[in-house]
């Protein structure tokens, strides 16, 4: 993204790269809004649109926080999503049901997930961000149905982007970083991979019969 002219703020929040402490909640909120309020001071970011890209548990974050702060979401230019749980629960029973051993208890042991922070409860109220999906179709960890239910749950404008590949691996394969870029030059109106071989990212106004005669 550098080399297409964006500006990177990348971050790990507590307990996650060379972060210290651990990640718990509510306090990972904490690190999310020090970001953005990193954003607001920072001299070179004056004026300049905002994307917030968030893969697997950080985009989940990243949903939840922008529906309690509707103030942020108006400075948004897009929401791009990786591989997101739309349920926490949901993703703990998927991951219980892929042993033999816990299989017998993956809905009473998922129950012990707590669940009041999922994406697919906050999702309804990000009304005016453009969004962008992606999950893959082989998702190990991710079930492809937590894209499909985050779009589903997704006021418009959004776009649902299915892909290949492992567990957010999807900016290791140049053609999802085109259609991310694509997505980027017009969020308002593009619509997925299909129209990148075929027309612009943009309505174009119709042909005047008078200058096309039969």
């Amino acid at each position: 993204m550098p080399e297409q002219g964006y500006q990177v703020l990348l971050l790990d929040y507590r307990g996650y790269g060379l972060s210290q402490g651990k990640p718990s909640l509510p306090a990972v909120y904490q690190d999310v809004d020090a970001a953005f309020s990193w954003i607001d001071k920072a001299p070179e970011t004056q004026g300049q649109p905002l994307i917030v890209l968030g893969q697997s548990l950080g985009g989940a974050l990243a949903v939840h926080y922008l529906a309690a702060h509707p103030e942020r979401q108006a400075r948004l230019k897009a929401l791009v999503l990786d591989g997101v749980p739309a349920s926490y629960r949901d993703v703990g029973q998927f991951a219980l049901s892929t042993s033999w051993l816990t299989w017998p208890l993956q809905v009473p042991l998922s129950w012990l997930v707590p669940d009041g922070d999922s994406a697919i409860s906050a999702m309804p109220r990000l009304t005016g961000v453009p969004k962008l999906l992606f999950h893959s179709l082989d998702d190990p960890i991710v079930p492809v149905n937590n894209g499909i239910l985050l779009y589903q749950a997704a006021p418009p404008p959004r776009v649902l982007q299915l892909t290949r590949g492992g567990h957010v691996q999807t900016f290791a394969d140049k053609t999802w970083q085109t259609v991310m870029l694509r997505y980027l030059d017009d969020p308002q109106h593009f619509n997925g991979l299909r129209r990148l071989g075929e027309i612009p990212n943009y309505p174009t106004p119709k042909a005047d019969s008078s200058e096309n005669p039969q």
